[in-house]
């Protein structure tokens, strides 16, 4: 009787363990990452259940964005160069495709001119485009024929990033430099206005709706919210750090803005344009991932070699992903390759 007894306390104990260990573990992903590692010139694919690299792929110097096809089957990693937006060095003139069941190069996109490649997106209408900063423009590629079909101008400098309106009629440049937004009309392949922001801005992000463009501001701790339908800063959020980057969670709920100077993701509710938390991320950290199913977000520590693991509901931290220093683009494959 004691014996079982004690079998009944041990078979109570472990499914306490149990239930406990799910809870502070992440949802299954149903996907892989894609991570671009720009010190290491590589791609990595990575399983975030396992935490774990599953494959590394030798690309050009230095990719640092990388883009997954709708079918999770190839990735796109523009070659940038080996300095910083601005600065001297190389200029890159190629995008990389890598096969993702098969982990290897399959293929390069000639774009026949120094260009610094840098963000790449698949719109609805199933092309690709990618920021083409010394051409002040976005290429836009036929992916079936690897071809550059046109090239929209921005107007202006150092067009970095980029996001495309869900309906794929509009995209939205950061011109760093310039501290500008620019809006292109993809249909016409024009340029329709140039917004002006501040002195230097970085990166984008726009909400699910699209009705607000988010741009970082580089000198003071603030956002710019663009109205996309009057193209005009209807307001600011104000931050306790400059962020960088920022990326807006599949609900429209909150806004995850990123600041690798103080080494924080600051959550702001877009309701009231308030900064209701900071958590703290790896050190130089430059890149948010949000999860399609708006469970975790994941962000990359460049400087740490680290991709951060944030749970959306709790608002804790899971134990990070161990990589390498220079983790810097995400992308998500949408099922195992």
């Amino acid at each position: 009787m004691i014996a079982r007894v004690s079998l009944l306390l041990i078979a109570a104990l472990l499914l306490t363990s149990a239930r406990l260990g799910s809870a502070n573990s992440p949802s299954p992903s149903h996907g892989l990452l894609v991570v671009a590692n720009q010190y290491e010139h590589t791609l990595l694919i990575v399983d975030p259940d396992e935490r774990r690299e599953l494959a590394k792929i030798v690309v050009g110097v230095n990719g640092h964005e990388v883009i997954v096809s709708k079918d999770g089957s190839l990735a796109y990693v523009p070659i940038y160069g080996n300095s910083g937006v601005g600065r001297p060095g190389t200029d890159g003139s190629t995008i990389d495709v890598i096969d993702l069941r098969e982990r290897k190069l399959v293929s390069t996109i000639v774009l026949g001119k120094p260009l610094r490649p840098h963000r790449a997106e698949i719109g609805p209408d199933g092309l690709l485009y990618v920021s083409a900063e010394l051409a002040n423009a976005l290429d836009v590629i036929d992916p079936s024929t690897r071809k550059v079909l046109a090239e929209i101008p921005t107007g202006q400098p150092e067009s970095h990033m980029f996001v495309i309106s869900s309906d794929g009629r509009r995209a939205y440049t950061a011109n760093v430099g310039a501290g500008t937004v620019s809006v292109l009309d993809l249909v016409k392949r024009s340029l329709i206005t140039t917004i002006p922001v501040a002195k230097t801005v970085q990166r984008i992000s726009m909400s699910p709706d699209g009705l607000r463009v988010f741009t970082h501001d580089q000198d003071a701790p603030r956002i710019a919210v663009i109205d996309t339908a009057t193209n005009k800063i209807a307001s600011w959020i104000a931050l306790p750090n400059p962020a960088y980057a920022s990326e807006p969670t599949p609900d429209g709920r909150w806004l995850l803005a990123l600041s690798p100077g103080a080494n924080l993701v600051h959550v702001v509710d877009l309701q009231s344009l308030k900064v209701i938390r900071s958590i703290e991320v790896p050190k130089k950290s430059s890149e948010i991932l949000v999860r399609p199913d708006g469970q975790i977000a994941y962000v990359s520590g460049t400087g740490a070699g680290k991709i951060a693991v944030l749970d959306l509901h709790s608002w804790e931290m899971h134990p990070p992903i161990e990589l390498t220093p220079g983790v810097d683009g995400l992308a998500w494959a949408p099922a195992k390759p």
